[in-house]
């Protein structure tokens, strides 16, 4: 509790002592807006670059943020949760008063590339403009077409609900300098078009790293890149995506990583919580080329350290003993006594990195809440999981999931009854 009490307190003093100044010499007319072609209405309306912008919106996930369900695409309405309080996705249609209308591309690409709202203010790192600065003017200049292309929809943005001292944007500039330096994306000259491509969508578009590593107490990504990490306030587990040894997706082949992203299933595990989202909104969106390249990027990820082998001061026989006979009796008809599951219908458990990531949360909130794969165009009927929370308790919760993360080939660590508990009554969204 004390950590969180002095991390305040300093970013207060920080921010008082250096905050407005630093600011104030980084205000709109410090950006260099790039040159990018004709940004005439007419020029902008062309349907080809509309069309790309499309399908670099659906690339960056666009909707994910901006979009609610049930309402208009890009519209906003959907607050992200961070520790700090909910942050919303604002109106990106082109409604002059509420959406981004008089935006010029200027503007745009600060907000892109810099972080900056329209009149100067930064932008919360909720939105993920330490990705999105690796964006390609050209890119950029296709996305602000496609929104423009956009019908006009007024709808008032939420103002974020944020906790004291978070509240104050000058306390941005600490952040900012701490952890954020502007630049576009370098390609590799020693790597191939196809790997130089996949980095360019995860590193930047696609955001991965976002997620897919762990948070320090101001909410910046630390640790190796894509290395996995809990996402804040929304309670599932981004698995490392490193494809070589003690890697997450250790075991995975091109294929599986294309098919995960194109369909929401492959031979490895299926897309759910989040990551669902991303594939029925985004990936499955991509062409063939692009898949295959961010699985290009992806198996050039370096090996990891070896986990240590999980220790306990509870009987794990007893427990995983106990856990067996809740699997048989609601898990083995779809998962396989063996844990292989049933390819393309139901997923493997043995050596399914949602099932062994450090926490075991993906695990528990899955038993509980039941697993919805996206539905897609290559996978419009995905199997689901029903949800156990009514059918079983905490205990049993446990005892099945400390089971399987202990089961065949799988040597993860056990989970508690009281962390169960923790998530029973979590949305799933």
């Amino acid at each position: 509790m004390k950590r969180w009490v002095v991390i305040p307190v300093v970013v207060v003093v920080l921010a008082v002592l250096g905050g407005w100044l630093w600011m104030a010499g980084q205000r709109v007319g410090h950006v260099v807006t790039p040159e990018v072609g004709a940004l005439t209405s007419e020029a902008l309306a062309d349907p080809a670059l509309v069309a790309r912008g499309a399908y670099l919106a659906a690339a960056g996930d666009c909707a994910g943020c901006h979009s609610v369900r049930g309402g208009l695409p890009y519209a906003g309405g959907r607050s992200v949760p961070t520790p700090f309080g909910n942050i919303p996705g604002p109106n990106l249609t082109p409604d002059p008063e509420t959406g981004i209308g008089r935006w010029s591309f200027a503007d745009f690409w600060r907000a892109l590339h810099y972080g900056q709202r329209k009149d100067g203010q930064w932008l919360y790192p909720a939105f993920p403009f330490t990705s999105y600065t690796k964006v390609t003017p050209e890119d950029a200049r296709a996305i602000y077409a496609y929104l423009r292309s956009l019908p006009a929809v007024r709808r008032e943005t939420d103002a974020a609900k944020l906790s004291f001292p978070y509240n104050l944007r000058s306390t941005l500039a600490v952040w900012r300098a701490r952890y954020f330096r502007p630049g576009g994306f370098q390609p590799d000259a020693g790597q191939s078009a196809a790997w130089n491509r996949g980095a360019y969508l995860v590193q930047g578009l696609g955001h991965c790293n976002e997620c897919h590593a762990p948070r320090n107490a101001l909410g910046a990504t630390t640790g190796a890149w894509l290395s996995g990490g809990e996402i804040p306030r929304q309670d599932w587990y981004a698995p490392d995506l490193s494809m070589q040894a003690n890697g997450g997706l250790q075991g995975w082949t091109a294929r599986d990583v294309v098919d995960l992203l194109k369909t929401g299933h492959a031979t490895k595990g299926a897309a759910f919580g989040p990551m669902a989202d991303v594939v029925a909104d985004s990936t499955q969106h991509l062409g063939d080329a692009d898949l295959d390249a961010i699985a290009t990027y992806l198996a050039s990820l370096p090996p990891r350290q070896p986990r240590p082998a999980p220790r306990s001061a509870f009987d794990v026989k007893r427990i995983t003993a106990a856990g067996e006979k809740v699997y048989r009796q609601h898990c083995a008809d779809c998962h396989g006594g063996d844990g292989r599951g049933v390819a393309g219908v139901y997923p493997p458990l043995d050596g399914n990195s949602a099932v062994t990531e450090p926490t075991g949360i993906n695990a528990m909130r899955t038993v509980l809440l039941g697993g919805f794969p996206p539905v897609t165009a290559g996978n419009p009927r995905p199997y689901s999981m029903p949800p156990y929370a009514q059918q079983l308790d905490d205990s049993d919760v446990a005892l099945v999931v400390s089971y399987i993360r202990q089961a065949w080939g799988n040597k993860a660590s056990i989970v508690r009854p009281e962390q169960v508990g923790k998530y029973r009554h979590t949305p799933i969204d």
